[in-house]
């Protein structure tokens, strides 16, 4: 069997100790914002470009460049990236990122989205998500909120790696 894929980005939103999380209408599920790298773009555009159009929230990427060069551009380098079964011979290659809001983190989802909000690790625990998703909300929230992160280093815990 041939198998088609399509490369993809999801986007883990943080804000102070929450993170963004939105109800998927096809796929019946909790999942950050995230969708289809386009032909024209790259994938850092991509990633803030989903969270845009899902949530209506302007983001910046959290993460490294390879070089401190202008020139090749550097691309923010992903958290993650995983290949994941969609249907019988379908996968995506799906970027993972880390990001943060720009000015107030007010949400205007887009008209498919029904139901978007902002979640501490234990409401999002409480919501029906997968193993893989958990694992990235503890990883994201470690990351980039300071408060979480101290408490983790106070206590000596470490998130999944």
């Amino acid at each position: 069997m041939i198998v088609t894929r399509d490369f993809t980005v999801a986007t883990f939103v943080v804000w102070g100790q929450r993170i963004l999380l939105l109800w998927h209408p096809k796929l019946h599920k909790w999942l950050p914002p995230g969708g289809h790298i386009e032909p024209h773009e790259l994938p850092d555009e991509a990633a803030v470009r989903e969270v845009q159009e899902e949530a209506g929230l302007t983001v910046e990427l959290v993460g490294e460049r390879a070089l401190p060069l202008a020139e090749p551009r550097q691309l923010v380098r992903p958290e993650g990236i995983q290949v994941e079964s969609i249907e019988p011979g379908h996968e995506h290659i799906d970027l993972v990122y880390f990001a943060r809001p720009v000015g107030l983190p007010v949400l205007k989802p887009a008209p498919d989205v029904a139901r978007i909000g902002w979640y501490t690790l234990e409401e999002a625990r409480a919501l029906p998500v997968s193993q893989e998703i958990a694992l990235w909300l503890e990883k994201a929230l470690a990351k980039l909120s300071p408060a979480l992160a101290r408490e983790a280093n106070l206590t000596g815990s470490a998130s999944c790696s």
